[in-house]
């Protein structure tokens, strides 16, 4: 008699954790279909782009370095000044940043948070997460010199990401989300500029050939390894003219403060081997799903025609004297801010503003995304 009640006793509890299961799973299912905003990129009707989900650097990062014993972190004012609230959430701009833009621009929310923040909710997973972190590079040393997450610790965060969906909305419809969701990786910049040409030693050992052929070669590793994890529409962006970012016009470029030619010649090199490696991958897999993205023309066409855009200044950032002040040296004490953010390409001197990153977003989004349908 004791071992019916015992057993009745545990086929109720197990059929309360299943309802409950159920339910949040069906209350999660019925967010991610419901979670939208006013797309500004058609879409066809029979596609849809649940989520948006973000690895890299700086350019990407919205908060995950911030508990983080870094230089690599702005998680303090006056960053975020044009953001929601004005709050610093470890944006490295004024306001929002290209994976906040791509996410907005496809209709499926305003921003795009990042994984490790402490108020992240349950339902932000479904529509995509950033996993990227100041400081990273696609060469291990460049992140170490930082002190960020390393890229191959971004894959096991989007691991532990995955049992999360799994858990919320069950196998087949995680399967689903990570297929059709539409992946960015941007790095590449610190490897060039706070790696191979600020450590004599690194030069000792590479060539600016071998050194970029490293830097693609991981690059595309990366992006493969997004491919088994089920990602089907990946967006492998090339490195920009990091030459013309005004703290490197500044060390780098003379009396004059031109763009520095060995750097963007070294950009523009990772860029050719990147473009290379992802077309052999995609014929390899034979799935044309993984696409590199020209980066440097855009931000360049910024830089050099200011004007065509409505900007004003190009050659130094918003933040203080615009000469080298970032992270750190940008701060509420000791410099100023322009009171246009809208006239500067530049927000501190190695990010641009929002303003820069929403034109460039729309004309990568323009020219790239109709490959996925």
């Amino acid at each position: 008699m004791e071992r019916r009640r015992s057993g009745h006793r545990i086929n109720s509890y197990f059929c309360r954790t299943s309802s409950t299961i159920l339910f949040w799973r069906t209350f999660f299912l019925v967010l991610l279909f419901t979670t939208t905003t006013n797309a500004l990129v058609k879409i066809p009707k029979n596609k849809t782009v649940p989520a948006v989900i973000v690895f890299g650097d700086s350019i990407v990062d919205a908060g995950n370095n911030d508990d983080m014993i870094t230089e690599a972190r702005c998680d303090y004012a006056p960053y975020g000044i044009d953001f929601d609230g004005g709050v610093a959430t470890g944006r490295f701009s004024n306001g929002k940043v290209p994976g906040d833009i791509v996410a907005e621009e496809l209709g499926i929310k305003s921003n795009i948070p990042a994984y490790r923040d402490p108020n992240l909710k349950p339902e932000d997973l479904l529509t995509g997460v950033t996993f990227a972190s100041g400081g990273a590079g696609y060469v291990p040393l460049t992140t170490k010199i930082a002190g960020g997450i390393p890229l191959p610790q971004q894959l096991k965060y989007f691991e532990e990401y995955i049992k999360k969906l799994k858990g919320m909305v069950g196998e087949e419809r995680t399967k689903f989300i990570i297929k059709n969701s539409l992946f960015v990786v941007i790095s590449g910049s610190n490897d060039i500029v706070n790696n191979f040409f600020a450590l004599p030693p690194v030069q000792l050992h590479y060539t600016v050939a071998s050194f970029t052929a490293l830097m693609a070669d991981n690059a595309r590793s990366f992006a493969q390894t997004l491919y088994g994890y089920g990602a089907r529409r990946i967006l492998v962006f090339g490195a920009p003219p990091i030459g013309c970012v005004p703290s490197q016009r500044t060390v780098a470029g003379g009396p004059t403060r031109d763009c520095v030619a060995r750097f963007n010649d070294a950009s523009k090199l990772f860029n050719t081997k990147l473009s290379a490696n992802i077309d052999v991958l995609s014929r390899t897999l034979r799935d044309p799903t993984i696409i590199y993205i020209d980066i440097y023309s855009p931000l360049l066409d910024l830089i050099l025609n200011p004007h065509q855009y409505g900007f004003k200044v190009a050659n130094k950032g918003c933040c203080g004297t615009g000469l080298i002040e970032v992270t750190a040296l940008c701060n509420n004490y000791t410099a100023s801010v322009c009171p246009i953010r809208s006239d500067y390409v530049f927000w501190d001197s190695f990010h641009p503003t929002e303003k820069a990153y929403r034109i460039i977003v729309a004309k990568l989004l323009d020219r790239y995304l109709n490959r996925f349908f």
